[in-house]
């Protein structure tokens, strides 16, 4: 009989002095970066493009949502989707909005479905098509089609550690949800 593998994030008692300095950071902060902790040096490393994609992307606030979102869905990680929908909320997208980014593109409004295809054909082809290319630089421009790129690969990173650790939703974003359930 085996048991299922978890790994729990790292408490604050236990947090590893080599990145004490990152505890009271963003690190400390979240459970995915508290089970990222395990692994000190991959932490502190991730720290200046964590910075890049999420608080310096050219995407925007809503746009960068859209993308996660998406990712989350492609990944199935409860965690992500769970955490961005609030996140998300707080930035100004509507439940219909984020709840669009569950189904089809054709359900989404003609911005959003530029983004999630481009998600969507980056989990299916590692890579653009011509068209969609074509459409996400009229859209975000050249950068914007590169942080796209970066915060599919960021979040996907995550959401692998996410869904192996089997890591447990932030309790403050729990409640949250629990208090004002999305609505489909």
């Amino acid at each position: 009989m085996s048991t299922e593998f978890t790994l729990d994030p790292v408490s604050a008692a236990d947090w590893p002095e080599s990145i004490e300095d990152m505890q009271q950071s963003f690190a400390g902060g979240l459970n995915v970066y508290r089970t990222m902790a395990h692994h000190p040096e991959l932490l502190r490393a991730w720290a200046n493009l964590r910075q890049h994609v999420v608080n310096e992307t050219s995407l925007g606030e809503q746009r960068s949502e859209v993308v996660i979102l998406r990712t989350g869905v492609r990944l199935n990680s409860g965690y992500e989707w769970s955490q961005h929908v609030a996140r998300a909320r707080s930035r100004g997208l509507d439940d219909t909005r984020i709840s669009s980014l569950r189904r089809s593109v054709a359900d989404m409004n003609p911005s959003d479905a530029v983004l999630a295809q481009a998600v969507d054909e980056l989990f299916a082809d590692a890579g653009l098509s011509n068209e969609t290319a074509k459409a996400l630089v009229g859209l975000v421009g050249i950068e914007g089609m590169f942080d796209l790129m970066a915060t599919v690969g960021f979040y996907s990173t995550l959401g692998f550690i996410l869904n192996t650790a089997k890591t447990p939703l932030d309790s403050d974003i729990a409640a949250d949800l629990a208090a004002a359930p999305l609505i489909d």
